[in-house]
């Protein structure tokens, strides 16, 4: 364990009241402290690193100047929350983030009264930093513990429809309330868009921003005859170049753009508009990502997301592994087919790297979109692809998918457009908890007429399932993978189409059938080898199809055992649903048949490793043995492990 920084001013900051100690110059080191702080304490845990960094000074003067948590500071994402908790309370269990029974890496209301609102998905901050100011409103004078309102968002963030409509309806109420804009010209990936460049274009008008402030610093002390012609004077300043008139149109008061990690500007600034403010004020502030920590700075994504790291060198200590991940796995046969075939093109909402696509737009610059954080938009985007003769593959994290349901429901399968949806992070995530979890996206999929929904058993079944979604030209489809390594299976070397709704028997068996759909079938093979070594036989087969369903593989499956497992990394609704309904209609339920569907419980399972949290779920070899144990009517032999 690396040596722990040097921290005395910080040392005596339990909670933020505890910075009214301090002179503002003190605030300042204050700062510088708990920067290392946060970077020793990521180096230890892992997470997000950059974002943090970048907002230090920005969380001591909010919480200098706030009545925290009367007032409600709102982190957007909240991925850049680590020195917020440092100064909340929770300095001592900072190096749990992400453990089990730790810290959460995101904001958490039941961990914290500093935490008045969760997050883990962008663009959701305005919105509940208005839904706090009218209730406190609403409350009157007498509301306890309800005082201002405060949503610090990202320039990533912000370019999300959410975004503008929850500041449309702010400026419309005209409530007192503020929003932090952290500019950092940087949030997962490079921005994108016309909001970007609007932003990028604010640095250059530096010298008008500063002429702006002297104004309106020299306006105030003006005798009241006076004033009128210097606000005059300004409209007619800003009409002529960019400035804040996009916000100011929203009804925002505006200010900025301002040095994020310069604390006596930040000081200046926030005690003004905490004495002044009437109304919905946005502050515009430029800061840097990954600030004050060289690797990364150095860093492509400013550091944005670690493994535990030598703080000394940012060398992250990752697992060697022999396999290769899903994700690159699709992106390179993702490649392959594109090669292959100049009407598919990629779409990614911001999450480029994660997805794989990086590697894609590298070859294939023109046919790669990165819309931002905007998956509504990613996924009508990608129907009017479809509509206009392309093969699009929109790849989306499943958790991130459920923001543009509405989209996938109205505009692709209504349409019957062959949009390819490939999902990401399908099933139980790990340190990300249950924001991130892809839970539901079978069961909300699958409901839908005429949608084929695939699930990789393995990183080959992968291969071949990109090359069945770029085949499929008649409706739309959707193909699941988990985050991490593959099972370390021989590779082919192209895809090969998998005829629709067709399953695959990978071993015979006659009392026990397990129906593996997706990426458990590692633990399928465990189970069957350890039931098989009791004696009791038993077929393993993979699913492949959750809709269409193998009509003819099920029933025989129903007919020839006694005991049919069905197992999927997804909740209830979805492809054991689906088979029970068919076995039900088909009368295969009324011969003895005992039918045991195991899915993830009816529960949002808190951070842990993937294998602890599927323990939690009870889908793990031991308990799938343990469920056919229990149908067979010998549950009183022990699993083995």
């Amino acid at each position: 364990m690396a040596q722990r920084p040097d921290t005395p001013l910080l040392d005596r900051v339990a909670f933020p009241s505890d910075l009214a100690q301090f002179s503002d110059s003190e605030l300042s080191r204050v700062a510088d402290e708990l920067r290392a702080e946060t970077i020793s304490a990521v180096s230890e845990t892992g997470g997000h690193l950059g974002a943090g960094l970048g907002v230090v000074e920005l969380t001591v003067a909010l919480h200098a100047v706030f009545d925290t948590p009367r007032d409600k500071i709102i982190w957007d994402v909240g991925h850049q929350c680590y020195p917020h908790k440092i100064l909340t309370g929770r300095r001592d269990r900072i190096r749990t983030l992400r453990m089990a029974g730790g810290l959460s890496g995101f904001t958490k209301r039941k961990e914290s009264p500093y935490d008045p609102f969760g997050a883990a998905h962008s663009s959701t901050s305005i919105s509940a930093a208005l839904g706090f100011t009218m209730a406190r409103e609403l409350h009157g004078k007498c509301a306890e513990g309800l005082g201002d309102a405060v949503a610090v968002i990202g320039d990533g963030s912000i370019s999300a429809g959410m975004a503008y409509e929850a500041m449309n309806n702010a400026g419309h109420l005209g409530k007192r309330m503020f929003v932090i804009l952290n500019d950092n010209e940087m949030s997962i990936a490079p921005p994108t868009g016309a909001m970007s460049s609007y932003l990028s274009r604010l640095y250059a008008e530096g010298p008008f921003e500063e002429l702006k402030h002297a104004a309106k610093t020299a306006a105030s002390l003006l005798p009241p005859p006076f004033r009128e012609g210097a606000k005059r004077a300004k409209d007619l300043l800003k009409g002529l170049t960019v400035g804040g008139t996009l916000f100011e149109e929203l009804g925002f008061s505006y200010i900025g753009p301002i040095d994020g990690h310069d604390m006596e500007q930040l000081l200046a600034v926030l005690r003004a508009v905490h004495a002044r403010a009437t109304g919905p004020v946005l502050i515009h502030t430029i800061t840097k990502k990954g600030k004050g920590y060289a690797p990364a700075e150095g860093a492509a994504d400013k550091g944005h997301a670690r493994a535990k790291f030598d703080v000394i060198t940012g060398e992250q200590k990752k697992s060697a592994s022999n396999a290769p991940s899903y994700t690159k796995v699709f992106a390179k046969a993702l490649m392959d087919e594109a090669a292959r075939d100049e009407q598919i093109c990629a779409i990614t909402a911001a999450m480029p790297d994660g997805t794989g696509l990086n590697l894609f737009a590298e070859r294939f610059p023109k046919r790669c979109f990165d819309v931002g954080i905007a998956e509504q938009h990613a996924v009508t985007f990608a129907a009017g692809l479809a509509a206009g003769g392309c093969k699009p593959f929109a790849a989306i994290y499943s958790t991130f998918l459920q923001r543009g349901y509405d989209q996938v429901v109205h505009d692709v399968a209504i349409q019957r457009l062959p949009v390819r949806f490939a999902i990401d992070r399908a099933g139980l995530v790990g340190a990300d908890g249950a924001t991130h979890a892809g839970t539901f996206d079978i069961a909300y999929l699958s409901n839908l007429p005429d949608f084929v929904v695939m699930a990789a058993a393995d990183e080959a079944e992968l291969v071949h399932m990109v090359a069945t979604a770029a085949a499929i030209d008649d409706r739309p489809s959707a193909f699941r993978f988990p985050r991490g390594e593959g099972m370390g299976v021989d590779m082919p070397e192209r895809g090969i189409p998998i005829e629709i709704g067709k399953g695959r028997i990978l071993r015979e068996g006659t009392k026990v059938a397990i129906l593996n759909f997706g990426a458990r079938m590692a633990e399928a093979i465990k189970a069957h080898e350890d039931l098989e070594a009791r004696g009791i036989s038993t077929t393993l087969a993979d699913a492949r199809f959750a809709k269409p369903l193998d009509r003819d593989m099920i029933l025989r499956l129903a007919r020839e055992h006694e005991v049919l497992i069905t197992l999927e990394e997804g909740a209830v609704g979805g492809f054991s649903s689906q088979v029970l309904h068919l076995l039900a209609v088909e009368g295969a339920l009324e011969h003895g048949l005992k039918v045991r569907p195991m899915v993830l419980p009816d529960t949002f399972i808190d951070q842990d490793s993937p294998k602890a949290m599927y323990d939690v779920a009870a889908m793990n070899a031991p308990q799938i043995v343990e469920q056919a144990l229990s149908a067979l009517g010998v549950a009183q032999m022990a699993a083995r492990g």
